[in-house]
């Protein structure tokens, strides 16, 4: 266990800019474009900003209960829109590191160095998909979180100079409730990552040159076989393998993803319930918010096939890695 957590540090040692500095900067430039629409926003309306003919003051008089908690909610959205923007970036992280994981000790030798030393390729691999899957949304999720709640304060604040109250607005809100249910979805998220974590390894471990070709061109060319074959009628016409496998296959490690397999899996039944428990299923994000419909993915036959085959494709990422060093 102690070596297995030596060989995660080295993984974030070796892909700071990937696990570190790209959640970082995405969330940089998310709060300085935040920053720069609050201050155009001021400079072009001044204390003239209005909704339907009424101020800002005006209005927070106007609105009812439901209409405040609808308030909070956009608070919250805006909160987590700065996690949703980061973990895609995360997502690419992932996707790129994984694919040159196994591929990169090959192509500079330092395979050959590390099977030198007591380690081995069983704690090699998943130490790889410790760091794909756990550490790098980990890193992901706390940036976006100290975004969210920068972001939070700085709309706030605004809003407090033209009439709102700062304190008001913060109790409409639920950042404490946002930020446990995205930690939350951190195990989710080793759980759907893995068939996509799999099939990159396995590529990484198996490909001579450029994984990033087999990784893609293998599935995409089998969906086009498939597609062919189902035209000339010897199959049954079906889009299961464009809408649910190769997205499965090779876009899981994007984070809020398994909430199409699970809005699938209910037959189109609403998944969008609120904070507060009110049905919402036009807003994608309260959906992410929702701690019901994050887990609620794994009473799906898909969270479970895809489980087992991550699983395998990583043992079969193990034993190329045992045997091949193309030397």
């Amino acid at each position: 266990m102690n070596t297995l957590y030596w060989l995660v540090k080295r993984e974030i040692w070796e892909h700071k800019g990937g696990f570190i500095r790209a959640p970082l900067i995405g969330g940089a430039i998310f709060l300085v474009l935040n920053l720069m629409t609050l201050i155009a926003g001021e400079v072009v309306s001044g204390q003239n900003i209005r909704f339907g003919g009424n101020s800002i003051r005006e209005l927070g008089r106007m609105l009812d209960e439901k209409q405040l908690a609808m308030v909070g909610m956009g608070l919250d959205t805006a909160m987590l829109f700065s996690t949703a923007i980061i973990s895609v970036v995360m997502g690419f992280v992932v996707f790129f590191y994984c694919l040159g994981a196994l591929y990169d000790d090959r192509r500079d030798r330092s395979l050959l160095f590390w099977k030198s030393l007591p380690i081995s390729d069983t704690q090699t691999v998943l130490s790889k998909v410790l760091a794909a899957t756990i550490v790098a949304p980990a890193v992901a999720f706390v940036t976006g979180v100290v975004a969210g709640v920068i972001t939070l304060l700085m709309y706030a604040t605004v809003l407090s100079m033209h009439g709102l109250g700062v304190w008001q607005l913060l109790t409409l809100a639920h950042p404490f409730r946002v930020i446990a249910n995205l930690i939350a979805s951190i195990p989710m998220y080793f759980l759907w990552a893995l068939p996509t974590v799999g099939w990159l390894l396995l590529c990484s471990a198996w490909a001579k040159s450029k994984p990033f070709l087999w990784a893609v061109a293998i599935p995409v060319v089998t969906g086009v076989l498939i597609w062919w074959v189902q035209l000339m009628g010897l199959l049954p016409s079906s889009n299961f393998y464009w809408s649910q496998f190769l997205p499965r296959l090779l876009g899981s490690v994007w984070p809020g993803s398994w909430f199409a397999a699970a809005h699938h899996a209910s037959n189109n039944v609403s998944l969008g319930i609120g904070l507060d428990g009110v049905e919402n299923p036009d807003n994608p994000m309260v959906q992410f918010l929702s701690l019901g419909n994050l887990y609620a993915t794994l009473g799906t036959t898909t969270a479970w096939i895809g489980l087992i085959c991550g699983v395998a494709l990583i043992a079969g990422a193990v034993w190329i890695r045992r045997w091949r060093d193309d030397t």
